[in-house]
């Protein structure tokens, strides 16, 4: 039975790895400072509790913080003295002040433009210069000692107090940081102007102390650009989440899946390394202020989804939102473009028009969702996605480009829609067929004898040919009907290693095989006849020319749904590359992009390209993925290899294209910098 605390005061409470917490029900509990880390919370219900600090950490922190705001106001001070020195009739004393009031003004426009980060390094370059010319003599050395300490102040000064206020905002809201201001500002100015008594006459008293209480006042907007979510200044944010959440309610490590923080209020509360699949945040508060570590709720755009359930029109395009959940979400419009939401809940959710072009929904929950005019190319759905009770009057199965601007309507006549339930007994039959797709000299031969021996190895598979499909010359794809449940992934990779080693023997091996078996000899010449045909052979009564083109190969995933059978096995074989992109890291320096960036252009350009025949797309596809996998390791001699086969081969696809061409004219970018990467440039 679940243990119910519901209404409780557990402040303070250890209930660290416990594991009889599932399903538990907490709402409407106290639980600040509690110590769930490591415990097992699934399903467990925390709507409308209260998490965070316990007032005596709180009043702790909020002391801190009063400390630190005074600390900062000191150092500002000095920062103030040493532009003061301007005034000084010392040569020496005179040009330090000026190199100090320089540097501080170059600190404040690079931090305020560029953010902290890029302030904090063009003030260590200011220090490394200082003394690099230190030894050029007394100025110089006056100067560069003067314009080192202002930048090191500076940095001190705008540091401490933006972590001062912003902490404060965290912890105790607007009144704490109107106080903690007010102390920094007063003992800027005080102190600066105390320093300034040794100074000449009204006008260096009160240039110091605008001086003291102007740097504050920096620092103090760039603590609420922060805490307004401001990239340029994350690091603010975060040592400011991180110091206000020392001693709140901490679900570190916790396993968190399905659990319901409806309402609930999470300020201060830590949730590094949590896991969060389909955890429900709708209405939660002050989710803005926890720690989130490395989860989805780092993201601002994304936890106001989540808070809110209000996502039409906005883009999401290549993000990881795994395990999410977005019950009864407005996503109208949106554009998941390459976005994983495997294992996502999307019950009730609206995807009216939502651009699903490669998104990865494995194991995805969209019972009762609306898929109307989604465009759904390549998208990855699997036997494990729920597609029970969706919405949907009609659908399209690419997003249109200028090149070709026909997204293909499904129904096709535009007067027509889909009755209830017909979307899913459209999309339902490509889940009972095991596609086996051959692409280089198919022998005949060799596929009969292997499929006999893997339907005799396999008989509860119930493997019956339905379908063959013809591509180009000698490439062809062989669909054969499954029982419910069965394992396609290993009867796929069990297949083709067969064949591959039947593929090896010599003409006399294989006839020793096939000597005593007419149906081997009849599945051969139906493969024989099969390759002769234009498009595709059928056999039986059921009729694959409704559902031709959606395909399934080496696994349930389904990538790729066009229409014409021509293009069957390019939407997996998209799909496949989509996931093998999303496991390359990003790129460092987003200015320079990496093999994951480069190889993400090269496969939309290839997609989206109309100068390639399908095959020949089909092939380039393949291609990127095995740079893809080499991008792992790109420099490992074997990666480097393989990247450099798979840069010869596309290079040998294009050749044969106008030289105008803007597949060419792309790829002849891209290619030599990838190659570069692979240390092959």
């Amino acid at each position: 039975m679940a243990l119910d605390f519901s209404g409780q005061n557990l402040r303070g409470r250890n209930f660290k790895s416990r594991q009889d917490l599932a399903g538990a029900n907490f709402s409407y509990a106290d639980i600040r400072g509690a110590n769930f880390i490591n415990a097992n919370l699934r399903g467990t219900n925390f709507s409308h509790t209260k998490a965070g600090l316990q007032r005596r950490w709180a009043i702790f922190l909020v002391f801190v913080s009063l400390l630190l705001s005074g600390l900062s106001g000191f150092i500002w001070a000095v920062n103030g003295c040493l532009v003061l020195l301007i005034f000084s009739s010392d040569s020496n004393r005179w040009i330090a002040g000026w190199v100090a009031l320089i540097i501080l003004i170059a600190f404040f426009f690079i931090t305020i433009c560029q953010g902290i980060i890029a302030g904090l390094g063009a003030g260590a370059g200011a220090i490394a210069l200082a003394g690099a010319v230190s030894g050029a003599g007394a100025i110089a050395v006056s100067g560069a000692g003067a314009g080192a300490g202002a930048v090191a102040g500076a940095i001190a000064g705008a540091v401490a107090v933006a972590i001062t206020v912003a902490g404060a905002i965290t912890v105790a809201g607007a009144i704490t940081v109107a106080i903690a201001v007010a102390i920094a500002v007063t003992f800027a100015v005080y102190f600066a102007v105390h320093f300034a008594v040794a100074g000449t006459g009204a006008v260096v008293f009160a240039i110091t102390g605008a001086g003291a209480g102007a740097g504050t006042l920096f620092s103090i907007y760039i603590s609420w650009r922060a805490m307004k979510g401001d990239q340029k200044h994350f690091l603010i944010r975060n040592f400011a989440i991180a110091f206000a959440a020392i001693g709140g309610t901490s679900f570190r490590g916790a396993d968190l899946t399905n659990a319901d923080f409806t309402q609930a209020t999470l300020k201060n509360t830590d949730f590094r390394n949590s896991i969060l699949t389909r955890t429900y945040w709708h209405e939660a508060k002050m989710l803005d202020c926890v720690r989130p570590g490395s989860t989805y709720l780092q993201y601002s755009q994304i936890r106001q989804l989540l808070v809110t359930r209000h996502g039409q029109d906005n883009n999401f395009d290549r993000q990881n939102l795994r395990g999410i959940n977005l019950k009864k979400a407005n996503l109208a419009d949106s554009s998941f473009i390459g976005t994983d939401l495997s294992e996502a809940n999307l019950q009730d959710a609206d995807l009216s028009r939502a651009k699903l072009k490669q998104t990865q929904l494995d194991g995805t929950n969209l019972t009762d969702a609306t898929l109307t005019g989604a465009y759904i190319e390549d998208w990855g759905i699997t036997n494990t996605t729920k597609l029970y009770g969706v919405r949907c009057e009609y659908i399209f199965m690419r997003l249109p480009t200028k090149e070709d601007p026909d997204p293909l309507r499904k129904p096709d006549n535009k007067q027509e829609v889909f009755a209830d339930g017909d979307f899913t007994d459209f999309i339902q039959p490509i889940f009972d067929t095991l596609d086996l797709y051959h692409n280089q000299g198919i022998d005949p031969r060799a596929v009969a004898i292997a499929f006999k021996k893997l339907a005799e190895n396999h008989p509860e598979a119930e493997l019956e040919i339905v379908a063959m499909e013809k591509r180009g010359d000698d490439k062809i794809l062989l669909r054969a009907k499954t029982a419910a449940g069965s394992d396609k992934s290993q009867l796929s990779a069990e297949y083709f290693d067969d064949y591959n080693q039947l593929k090896a023997l010599s003409q006399s091996q294989q006839l020793l095989l096939v000597e005593k078996s007419d149906r081997i000899r009849n599945l051969e010449n139906m493969i024989t006849t099969a390759l002769q045909q234009p498009k595709f052979y059928t056999e039986g009564d059921t009729i694959m020319s409704d559902i031709s083109g959606i395909n399934i190969q080496g696994s349930s995933n389904v990538s790729g749904i066009a229409g014409n059978s021509s293009v069957a096995n390019l939407g997996t074989i998209s799909g496949n590359v989509s996931i093998a992109l999303n496991q390359l890291p990003d790129a460092t320096d987003a200015e320079k992009p990496g093999i994951k960036e480069l190889l993400t252009q090269l496969h939309e350009v290839i997609a989206q390209s109309s100068d390639l025949p399908e095959t020949d797309k089909a092939d380039a596809l393949l291609q990127i993925e095995a740079l893809a996998e080499a991008g792992k390791n790109p420099q490992e001699p074997t990666k480097q290899k393989t990247a450099k086969n798979a840069i010869i081969m596309l290079k040998g696809l294009f050749s044969g294209l106008p030289a105008i061409a803007s597949l060419v004219e792309a790829t002849n970018k891209l290619l030599p910098a990838i190659a570069k990467l692979f240390g092959l440039g």
